[in-house]
């Protein structure tokens, strides 16, 4: 007995989306799973926000105290947002491209690189992307899920689609 082709797996994808309210994530004949439509609400979220506003005010502080310039802070501030380009090639990949660029973890990692290194640079930049981190979770931007730019894990951003 023959298995049937590898698209054949993938016909489902084709059928164009539901229209009306059970399209909305987390209800029932949702498309979104439910995991992916909640993110954090209430105190969690208020608290998710607080902890961004903190790192953007000490990466800054630390910024202003370091002396790197103005100027290079505000060339590279809006860096890690070149990471939404991603979304040309899909909400996978533009969100995989998007929470590499917008995860604590790189400029941490930076930032010890430059402190044990020596290296000024590599020091500012972090800073620099800590503060834009920081400023994104403190607005409600939070990491991103495959489901869409809007589905985050703070939950989501944007008015409701009406249709």
């Amino acid at each position: 007995m023959r298995s049937p082709p590898v698209s054949a797996h993938f016909v489902a994808l084709r059928q164009p989306l539901p229209r009306g309210r059970d399209q909305w994530p987390g209800e029932a004949g949702s498309t979104v799973p439910q995991a992916q439509s909640v993110g954090a609400a209430g105190g969690v979220r208020a608290l998710l926000r607080i902890e961004g506003a903190a790192v953007f005010a000490v990466a800054l502080a630390a910024y202003a105290q370091f002396g790197a310039g103005w100027g290079t802070f505000a060339l590279w501030l809006l860096v890690p947002d070149l990471s939404l380009l991603g979304y040309l090639a899909g909400p996978r990949v533009g969100a995989l491209l998007y929470n590499a660029a917008h995860s604590y973890a790189g400029p941490v990692l930076l930032l010890a690189l430059g402190l044990f290194a020596a290296m000024p640079w590599a020091v500012a930049g972090s800073l620099i992307w800590l503060v834009h981190i920081g400023l994104d979770r403190a607005l409600g931007y939070g990491l991103k899920y495959a489901a869409g730019f809007a589905f985050t894990h703070l939950g989501r951003i944007g008015k409701a689609d009406p249709w």
